[in-house]
């Protein structure tokens, strides 16, 4: 219980502290906003609660120590805009002991094959298309997890330290580190979960190479970047969810999520200045723990149209999942317009449990 109270006096400290950055980015970071595998997609990112497998590293670490088996492998592919951006997310967890599970997470969102055509025209004028090159902007993270139950049934802790590192070919680079904390309680058939993101604020230390490119910045009017930090601010979210079994062979679990953010007024459902809340609902129906069926709503936002009047949009989803023995496969169907439109975004992810033993011995 120490160890609880020191983390929830530390966590209010850092966030009083984080509201006095006034010069940080409203948005920094947000690939890791979008969220990993295909079962919490399918729920619009409803999970600090209820999450319970090694994709807990993202949502809630917290819940890693509910995994299955002494290894449990998580994957995902995801692409969006037509497969020009494209997600991929990796997690290996594993238990210390009965109490005790530790996970190495990897992330990757990035563009590739960008063309580079600053080498493209030489200092006489003369174009040579040999000289045409490619590059990636991608941005990854790489996250440690540490997950312990206490000696009170059903709390749960855990904590992330993570990575960041931004890259945009040989322009420009960044190394950013930070800490994550969350805590999950089961009581009865209720799910309840917090998640401190970015707890000491994240750091992205920013190296800009613009020797090659100093010229065009000046004959453009553009502004030289300069090399320095760029800040993420903390965010909090809570999560409650409840457990529901309809007979021997039908499950339901709803959850609802309220990202909660410090950093000013944000277009979302309830805002103000400097705390906005976005809410995230989602719910998964089970079929003898075989099938599953999941459907969600989240970034719910409002728009003034052309003729003043006001409209508000909605990102749904939807996905279903099949677990065969060890191994279970998710797919959600996703939509990523913030605009009202049609984007769709296919996601699969995979997530397999590793016995030293058959579980019958």
């Amino acid at each position: 219980m120490l160890r609880i109270t020191f983390f929830l006096f530390y966590f209010c400290f850092t966030l009083l502290y984080a509201q006095a950055q006034t010069a940080a980015p409203k948005y920094s970071n947000e690939f890791l906003s979008i969220g990993v595998g295909a079962r919490a997609l399918g729920m619009g990112g409803a999970q600090v609660a209820g999450v319970q497998d090694a994709t807990s590293a993202f949502w809630n670490p917290a819940g890693l120590c509910q995994s299955k088996g002494d290894l449990q492998i998580a994957l995902m592919h995801n692409e969006y805009f037509a497969g020009i951006a494209k997600f991929d997310y990796a997690t290996v967890a594993a238990p210390v002991d009965a109490t005790r599970t530790v996970a190495v997470s990897l992330m990757r969102f990035a563009v590739d094959d960008i063309i580079d055509s600053t080498d493209l025209i030489d200092a006489s004028g003369n174009v040579n298309y040999d000289k045409l090159k490619t590059f990636s902007a991608a941005d990854y993270a790489f996250l440690f997890s540490y997950s312990a139950k206490t000696a009170i049934t059903g709390l749960r802790y855990g904590g992330n330290f993570k990575i960041v590192h931004r890259k945009a070919g040989k322009f420009a680079s960044a190394w950013g580190f930070g800490l994550d904390a969350g805590i999950q309680y089961d009581k009865g058939k209720w799910r309840l979960g917090a998640m401190g993101k970015d707890i000491t604020s994240t750091f992205n230390a920013w190296s800009f190479n613009t020797s090659e490119l100093e010229d065009v910045f000046i004959q453009t009017g553009n502004e030289i970047p300069q090399n320095g930090l760029e800040i993420t601010l903390p965010k909090l979210i809570l999560g409650v969810g409840y457990h529901i079994q309809a007979g021997t062979r039908f499950s339901f679990q709803p959850e609802l999520n309220l990202d909660i953010t410090f950093d000013g007024k944000r277009n979302v459902l309830l805002k103000s200045d400097p705390i906005s809340a976005d809410p995230k609902i989602g719910i998964e129906a089970g079929y003898n723990n075989f099938l599953f069926l999941r459907a969600g709503i989240n970034n719910i936002q409002q728009t003034i149209d052309f003729d003043g009047s006001k409209s508000t949009l909605l990102q749904p989803s939807m996905g279903v999942g099949l677990k065969l023995r060890n191994l279970t496969i998710d797919y959600a169907l996703t939509n990523i317009s913030s605009s009202g439109g049609i984007l769709y975004s296919n996601v699969f992810s995979l997530k397999l449990d590793i016995f030293k033993h058959d579980r019958n011995d």
